[in-house]
């Protein structure tokens, strides 16, 4: 009897492992949901349902955009942390949700290192120090050297405490040891900025070539590396400040205990979708870069910025709790 027993558990054990391999190797076989932490229009949910539609051909089952903003693309998160980690709900949010908002949000509801898995990388962009036509600094050297002169004297905006626009350039002024007065914004400082109210502000490059290229804004900086190619003359921060460089990009997370093989058969579609060639121009067309990168090449990219913004968080005191 007790070998009986033995064996009768052994096949019922066997039999529930090949049902849960078989729930995990027959995704997707239901429609799948990515939450969007921002809200509909806004360019997080534009790339979602970009990515989503290309997925959604590929995969053979409906994607759906349910767009919940809130609280910096917190309250997104949360709600798919605590989702069944199934491969059917993913989240949809910006780099800063791993970068910047662990640092600065002291009582998240969520682990983001422990609750998420990297899934896939969709686009990024770099950011131009952009100010009005009439300020006298023609360049960043311009600017850093101004600045030197009348500490505290010039302004920087931004789109709130903590915000990439905020953090790039408390980078900036730590590092070229200069002084100015930092403007938080709750809504955007673009009116302003045109108006002369506030000196320069970080601006997204999907954002700022239009005001660019119609002469509303002058460039004095770009973030990223190399010098955009849309903008040849214009400096990189870095030719200024070695080292200081930046993107800010767009994911797709998973809840953690996601099945390997789902995530990676994520990842493979998610990546084609960034090489494929027309999906590649309809992103350029918005002036950002597909990015199609692995799990683990996107998991680096969060420690290596999170690296950095933390450090700025700690050393300015910054806290929005």
């Amino acid at each position: 009897m007790r070998l009986k027993f033995q064996l009768i558990t052994g096949l019922l054990a066997g039999l529930l492992c090949g049902l849960a391999g078989a729930q995990s190797t027959d995704w997707p076989n239901k429609p799948i949901r990515v939450v969007v932490g921002f809200a509909a229009g806004t360019p997080p949910d534009i790339f979602a349902r970009l990515y989503s539609e290309y997925a959604s051909k590929k995969l053979g089952v409906s994607i759906v955009v349910d767009n919940k903003p809130g609280a910096a693309g917190n309250l997104s998160s949360d709600i798919v942390a605590k989702a069944p980690a199934d491969g059917y709900t993913l989240l949809y949010n910006l780099s800063t949700g791993f970068t910047i908002n662990p640092f600065i949000y002291s009582k998240l509801p969520f682990d983001p290192a422990k609750d998420f898995v990297p899934v896939a990388t969709t686009m990024r962009q770099g950011l131009v120090l952009i100010t009005n036509p009439n300020f006298q600094a023609k360049t960043i050297g311009d600017l850093v050297a101004a600045a030197k002169a009348k500490p505290g004297v010039y302004t920087h905006a931004s789109y709130g405490a903590g915000s990439p626009s905020h953090l790039i350039v408390e980078w900036l002024k730590e590092e070229s040891k200069i002084d100015m007065l930092h403007v938080p914004y709750r809504a955007s400082p673009i009116p302003d900025l045109l108006g002369g109210q506030v000196d320069t502000l970080m601006e997204p490059i999907a954002t700022a070539m239009p005001l660019i290229s119609s002469g509303r804004a002058k460039a004095l900086a770009y973030s990223e590396t190399a010098r955009h190619p849309s903008l040849p003359e214009v400096p990189t921060l870095a030719e200024v400040v070695p080292g200081l460089s930046v993107s800010s990009w767009h994911g797709i997370w998973a809840p953690a205990a996601t099945p390997v093989n789902v995530l990676n058969r994520l990842n493979s579609v998610l990546v084609e979708a960034s090489k494929d060639p027309d999906m590649a121009k309809r992103i350029r067309d918005l002036n950002v870069e597909p990015l199609g990168l692995s799990r683990a090449e996107m998991a680096a990219m969060v420690k290596k910025d999170a690296d950095v913004f933390g450090r700025i968080v700690k050393a300015k005191n910054i806290t929005l709790d």
